[in-house]
């Protein structure tokens, strides 16, 4: 069997922790914006799929180091919660490439750089849970690496309080130079 090629892709959309399950301290305020992200990222998804911008998942493993991510995905989707809610929405699509990420950032101990560097990505559009957590840290990652451009939709990220995510976004427009301008406004 001939493994799948990577397809070229100078922008990359990465989403980040949508399948997940909300069961942590904390997730019952996270829980509503979530969803709302998650639709939000679905509108972002199918905008730049018909763009042929290539698509990532980056998702914690949640510490079974076992899990393979299409197993994780259906678990997700038969629960009858807002986690499951958010997997059905954004479950990824054959064309989309996962991987499982161990920590916060979804570059840290993942192949993520080497898979970008073969797509011959030089701009990234991160969405995803939390902002001011798991898409922060990514994108600092990415800050660091140099990437043309990182572009962080608000409207597809989340985070426990409206606080914590205007914060983050201020930091990630501020220090790290992202692009956050809405997806309903970005001509892009």
């Amino acid at each position: 069997m001939q493994p799948a090629k990577v397809p070229r892709s100078p922008r990359v959309l990465i989403l980040i922790d949508f399948i997940n399950p909300l069961n942590f301290p904390g997730a019952e305020k996270l829980a509503r914006p979530a969803l709302a992200a998650a639709r939000a990222a679905v509108r972002l998804r199918g905008r730049l799929q018909r763009e042929k911008v290539a698509v990532v998942y980056a998702n914690d493993n949640y510490g079974a180091w076992q899990s393979d991510f299409q197993s994780m995905v259906s678990h997700f989707c038969a629960s009858d919660d807002t986690s499951g809610e958010i997997a059905r929405l954004l479950a990824p699509t054959p064309r989309d490439i996962t991987l499982l990420k161990p920590r916060h950032s979804a570059f840290y101990c993942t192949a993520l750089e080497l898979l970008l560097n073969e797509m011959g990505a030089r701009e990234l559009i991160l969405a995803g849970l939390a902002t001011d957590m798991c898409v922060q840290m990514t994108a600092a990652d990415a800050f660091l690496r140099g990437y043309e451009g990182v572009w962080v939709p608000p409207e597809c990220t989340a985070a426990e309080t409206p606080q914590a995510k205007a914060a983050s976004i201020r930091y990630m427009r501020d220090v790290l130079k992202c692009d956050v301008r809405s997806a309903r406004l970005a001509a892009r």
